[in-house]
């Protein structure tokens, strides 16, 4: 490895063993870059220099109205703030920092920043409780959090000295999209608007994105500099295809690799635009589409069911590229989505271990029935429980290498997710002779809802926590509308009444504990759950209720 240019070299030191890396395919001219480069200057300051100074960067809605940031003032926005945090902070390269905050100019200017100051960035969603917080801050050991202002409540129990979820080496918090005395932007406003970027090494450790087992404890997948360029250099390149006149829009949270590729280093690569919107409905998503003529649009299966019969009401004749990823698509949300927009989506698998889409097709390429193909610079297989490829057209687990890969914060389960080099990113699969991957289903016990990934253990472990319950097993369940729904077979404890009162009071205490997508939408009540010789959940017998 290139020598570091991080001062705490944690990130570093906790990668796992390097014989328990993937193999990596860097032989490869799209993905040849420097020994020593800054991805957040690749991405930013390489747009201004290539004459897109003066062309909108970011769209946001302020007061109703559409307003855009250009790429010009983007930069002066992003190195005020890199000072901010290098000399007002006292951040150091190779520092975690939490970043916490919904869509908006002001969460992706604090993102670049962090990252041309050599720092490396734990972004968080902002659903996540004080809980799943300090999961996160202990597993990264950070000691700064920035914040947006209206995300304070369930960060501040981490700095608050007596509750359950203090964490003691969360020295600092700073507040974003604020201009009161103290915030970011205060301090900030007196700040040069040059600053001289961090020279990083291609392979320094920049981005730690957090991704839950079905353990529910957090892994922490580990991304270098080169990393972020891969992604941007790759799937958009060969698949997506963007142009400068491009405009962005969609749903995924920065926080998630999706929304981070989708929603801001792809559009800054391209020298193109996106729309952040903090909050979408799939009404709002078409009306900005309309508003901003917005031509690309990510969001996931859901979001595009939901909309289609919605189009009528709206000009979306700007939009022209649909990428869905997140969940399985199924062939009847591809099919309404064509059938009320015209346009052919573009279905795509990827993860956080690899950090954006390996396997994908648009356009004539798409077949009936399949994701896609690997996207160039890939390469993917089947594979039986020996890591042997399996024949095609037989289902196997899918196994994938290229220029990105999974490498998890010192985390055992590296072992379990790549295996003789390859990626095992948990899906059953079957490849046919072309290529051409068609998905079959999750191979663990992970639930994708709308979307989101939702660990069954962890909602049975806060479910537990309730007086009320003796023992549960939460299992997902097929949903028309949102791929798979939580589903919660409860046994109660003596003296509770399994009542419609108690359904909602379970699933109140569900939201206010973790994230509320993780609620159960179903709950059952059972005299008691099937389980092993071994006393293990039989989770194949609540399916087959």
């Amino acid at each position: 490895m290139e020598p570091s240019a991080h001062v705490d070299t944690f990130a570093r030191d906790h990668l796992p063993p390097e014989d328990q890396w993937p193999v990596f395919l860097l032989d490869n001219p799209d993905v040849t870059y420097p020994a020593r480069f800054n991805c957040a200057t690749e991405l930013l300051d390489r747009a201004v220099e290539s004459g897109h100074r003066d062309r909108p960067a970011i769209w946001s809605d302020v007061d109703g109205k559409p307003q855009a940031t250009t790429f010009g003032e983007l930069l002066a926005m992003v190195n005020r703030n890199a000072h901010v945090l290098v000399d007002d902070m006292r951040l150091q390269p190779g520092n975690r920092v939490l970043l916490r905050g919904p869509n908006t100019l002001q969460m992706a200017a604090v993102f670049l920043a962090a990252l041309k100051a050599g720092l490396v960035v734990v972004p968080t969603m902002p659903l996540l409780r004080a809980k799943e917080l300090k999961q996160i801050i202990y597993k990264a050991q950070i000691s700064a959090a920035l914040c947006d202002t209206r995300l304070t409540e369930e960060l501040s129990r981490c700095t608050t000295q007596g509750d359950e979820f203090f964490c003691e080496g969360l020295e600092q918090t700073l507040v974003f999209h604020d201009d009161v005395p103290g915030s970011l932007e205060a301090l900030a406003a007196s700040k040069p608007a040059e600053f001289n970027a961090c020279e990083t090494a291609a392979d320094d450790v920049c981005l730690i994105a957090f991704t839950s087992g079905t353990t529910g404890a957090p892994k922490g997948c580990m991304h270098f500099h080169r990393d972020v360029l891969a992604m941007c250099d790759l799937f958009p390149r060969h698949v997506l295809k963007p142009t400068a006149d491009d405009v962005f829009c969609g749903t995924p949270p920065l926080a998630f690799t999706f929304g981070l590729g989708g929603l801001l280093c792809f559009p800054l690569r391209a020298g193109a635009s996106t729309v952040l919107i903090e909050k979408q409905t799939p009404e709002t998503l078409l009306q900005n589409v309309e508003r901003f003529r917005a031509t690309v649009m990510f969001t996931a299966p859901t979001f595009y069911r939901q909309m289609a019969p919605l189009i009528p009401r709206f000009d979306v004749a700007s939009l022209k590229k649909c990428v869905s990823a997140g969940e399985a698509l199924p062939d009847s949300t591809r099919a309404l989505w064509r059938e009320a927009s015209g346009i052919e989506m573009i279905d795509g698998i990827g993860g956080t271990e690899l950090i954006h889409i390996f396997i994908a097709a648009a356009g004539s390429e798409v077949r009936p029935h399949a994701i896609g193909k690997a996207v160039p610079g890939y390469i993917v297989q089947a594979v039986d429980d020996d890591m042997r490829p399996v024949p095609a057209g037989t289902i196997g687990k899918l196994a994938v290498r290229g220029p990105t890969g999974c490498r998890y914060l010192a985390d055992d389960r590296q072992r379990k997710f790549v295996r003789d080099g390859w990626n095992l990113p948990g899906d059953s699969v079957y490849i046919d002779e072309d290529g051409y991957v068609f998905y079959q289903a999750r191979a663990d016990d992970m639930i994708v809802s709308a979307g989101y990934n939702i660990s069954g253990p962890e909602v049975e472990s806060v479910l537990m926590q309730h007086k009320a319950v003796a023992e549960c097993g939460v299992i997902g369940v097929p949903d028309e509308t949102r791929g798979q729904i939580v589903k919660a077979f409860v046994v109660l404890n003596p003296g509770y009444s399994g009542d419609d009162k108690l359904v909602l009071e379970l699933q109140e205490f569900v939201k206010n504990t973790v994230a509320p997508y993780k609620y159960p939408r179903v709950v059952a009540f059972i005299d008691a759950l099937p389980r092993t010789e071994t006393g293990k959940i039989k989770r194949f017998a609540l399916r087959a209720m």
